[in-house]
């Protein structure tokens, strides 16, 4: 292989893609796609590049010294950008914002395809984006132009990386910007993006995973599911998806399918209204088995409204929990935000 693919994932949520050649440090590649990673003396000496490897193999040689990165600080994935070459693609933790480096969020068109209604819970957009559209990674959002408005607004891909034609989970909010503009729109029609955004994503999987979905909070997981059942996992995956009302649960059945093609992949899901016909009646923190938090070493992913967030976090603090990573985001039906 000639070169791998580097996801640069900035302070503000910003992604951006280079491709590094198998022998390039990558300070280089990024300063050869005009990134200006920070520096100062690119030789292993200050520090000043130091960033964190989320994911991937890589690297760091031993022409660095001690003060620049303790070996402490190298075990726990620290990296200087100056001395690392990377070994597989990778995922890198920029501490600082995009602007900083003179780069930022990418600009792109997108055609419809289909606009799917359920019912009057929510909306699946379906859209074809061009070849050079920048690339994201599993759980990440754009912003999207709402025709005619001139204000934008946030949704989570549904969809894999690396695909032609992407989808987003979109709540109906009857009266909102968005939904009224789906609910007349048709194929070929245009829409601008940018992006992509977001530091809510899928790490590399060392330890067991717990996803926990709000409503249309679902969409982020449906990107990390189908990753993980194309390259595989050896971990346990457990998912509770939570809805308020019986009509707001939705692709069930994709999720019955991940089911069949991801080992270990299991789910349950509650609705909130005291009313429901469902099985389970309440929220994910009424149904969250103690298997499922594996004592504490678990990776816990969660992406629902504000209150939900809370409640969670109010759950694990009760509950004496301390998952080995907590990974959420937090969005409202009009405006979705990391």
């Amino acid at each position: 292989m000639n070169s791998y693919r580097i996801a640069l994932n900035f302070e503000d949520g910003v992604t951006r893609f280079v491709d590094c050649g198998a022998t390039e440090k990558v300070l280089d590649a990024a300063f050869r796609n005009r990134i200006n990673l920070p520096m100062d003396c690119s030789d292993g000496v200050c520090g000043t590049c130091k960033c964190k490897a989320e994911s991937g193999a890589y690297d760091l040689g031993d022409d660095y010294i001690e003060d620049a990165l303790t070996e402490d600080e190298a075990g726990q994935g620290l990296v200087l950008t100056c001395q690392m070459v990377p070994k597989s693609d990778c995922v890198i933790a920029v501490p600082v914002p995009s602007t900083a480096c003179k780069t930022g969020t990418a600009q792109f068109g997108a055609s419809v395809t289909e606009v799917a209604p359920f019912s009057d819970a929510a909306y699946e957009l379906v859209l074809d984006i061009p070849e050079n559209a920048p690339a994201f990674l599993p759980g990440q959002y754009v912003n999207i132009t709402v025709p005619g408005s001139g204000q934008h607004r946030s949704y989570s891909f549904s969809s894999a990386p690396g695909e032609r034609r992407v989808t987003f989970l979109i709540k109906h909010v009857p009266g909102g910007l968005m939904s009224t503009w789906l609910q007349g729109a048709g194929s070929g029609e245009q829409l601008q993006m940018t992006g992509p955004l977001g530091s809510f994503y899928l790490r590399a999987v060392a330890r067991p995973l717990l996803f926990l979905a709000g409503g249309t909070g679902l969409a982020p997981f449906l990107s990390m599911l189908e990753v993980l059942a194309r390259e595989g996992t050896a971990q346990p995956v457990h998912m509770i998806y939570g809805v308020t009302r019986d009509q707001d649960l939705v692709l069930v059945e994709r999720l019955q399918d991940y089911a069949l093609r991801i080992p270990g992949f299991t789910f349950t899901t509650c609705v909130a209204d005291p009313q429901t016909a469902h099985e389970r009646q309440g929220y994910v923190t009424n149904h969250m088995p103690a298997q499922a938090l594996h004592g504490g070493n678990v990776d816990v992913y969660l992406c629902g409204p504000p209150p939900m967030v809370e409640a969670v976090q109010k759950h694990f603090k009760a509950e004496g929990i301390a998952p080995a990573s907590f990974h959420y985001e937090k969005f409202t039906p009009n405006q979705p935000a990391a």
